[in-house]
Parts: C-alpha cells; sequence; structure tokens
C-alpha cells in the first residue's frame, strides 16, 4: 500500500488533519465532509487521523472514494480517499415510488449524543400512520439506522447537509408490508 503525493486529476490531495480536533474533544464528521465538498473534480484527500476511520469508508466509499490507509506511527494513520471514475450519488435512497407525501414531522437531532437520535428518530416513526412521512435532520449519516429501517420495512431517502449533518426522510411501512 502507498499513499500518492498526488491523484488522478494531477492535482496534490487536500490535506486534512483531524487529530487536534479529536484530541480537544470534538467530532470532525462535518469539516471531514466540508472538505471533501471543496475537492475538485478527481482530486484526493488526504486524512490524518489517531485512528484506522473505517466508518469513514464506508461513508465516502458511497461518494465514489476508494481508500488507502496507512498505519504512519505512534497509533495515527493516513488515508487517501481517491474518487473512483463513476462518482457515486449524492443522495442515498431505499427502494421506493417517487410519491411519497410531505413529511408529516421534522425532528431536528443534531444536539443528540448517539445513540439519541437513532433512538429518537425510531420512537417517532412508530407513531406514523402506515403511508406517512417524517424528516429527521440528524448529526452524521446515519449507518445503523439504515439498516434498522430496512429491518423495519421503512423507507427512506436522504442526504449529506452542507454543514456535514444528515436530513433523512422516512417513509413509515404500509400495512400490507
Amino acid at each position: 500500500m502507498s499513499i500518492a503525493s498526488s491523484d488522478i486529476s494531477g492535482l496534490a490531495p487536500l490535506d486534512l488533519d483531524v487529530r487536534p480536533i479529536l484530541r480537544d474533544g470534538g467530532e470532525p464528521f462535518g469539516e471531514i465532509m466540508e472538505a471533501v465538498a471543496r475537492l475538485a473534480p478527481g482530486q484526493s484527500l488526504r486524512l490524518f487521523a489517531p485512528f484506522k476511520p473505517i466508518p469513514l469508508f464506508g461513508v465516502l466509499g458511497q461518494r465514489g472514494f476508494q481508500p488507502d490507509a496507512r498505519e504512519i506511527g505512534d497509533g495515527d494513520w493516513v488515508v487517501l480517499f481517491t474518487p473512483q471514475d463513476a462518482p457515486a450519488p449524492s443522495e442515498t435512497t431505499a427502494p421506493g415510488g417517487d410519491d411519497w407525501p410531505q413529511p408529516s414531522i421534522e425532528i431536528d437531532n443534531r444536539e443528540l449524543e448517539p445513540p439519541e437520535p437513532m433512538v429518537r428518530t425510531l420512537e417517532v416513526l412508530e407513531t406514523l400512520k402506515p403511508g406517512d412521512t417524517m424528516a429527521a435532520i440528524l448529526p452524521r449519516e446515519p449507518i445503523f439506522l439504515f439498516k434498522e429501517l430496512e429491518n423495519r420495512g421503512h423507507g427512506w431517502r436522504g442526504q449529506v447537509t452542507p454543514d456535514g449533518g444528515y436530513r433523512i426522510v422516512i417513509r413509515s411501512r404500509s400495512q400490507n408490508s
């Protein structure tokens, strides 16, 4: 494995060191997503972290980036996220038609600590009538919530927000599900 000094675009990768943010007790996800949004077409992101950021591999993989990780000492890692030929869509969806009603409820879970955003979203979802929709604004992409919604038979659509959060619209399963 080698971490390249330039990428397929010919541009130097954009460097982002999240170690100071994490050391100060902060959450770097918003800054990471802002950095991704600033990338030029074809440009890579080189991320420095105090651990191997495996959950981020999936998040950025859904956006068309391939990770190349290497431990650099003292438990620190450098990961080069390189864009692939076919960029992933910016919006993610579960199966379902386009005939969704407007959300009847919108909740803001950005200030909650995990797992409360998922718990609160599922609690509100259970109050909906079959086929109704709700929206939730979350502090990050809800990877674990997606699986839970799928297991319960609900549809969903979501998108990363400009501040690095995530807005998801969930359609309550129909009575036939």
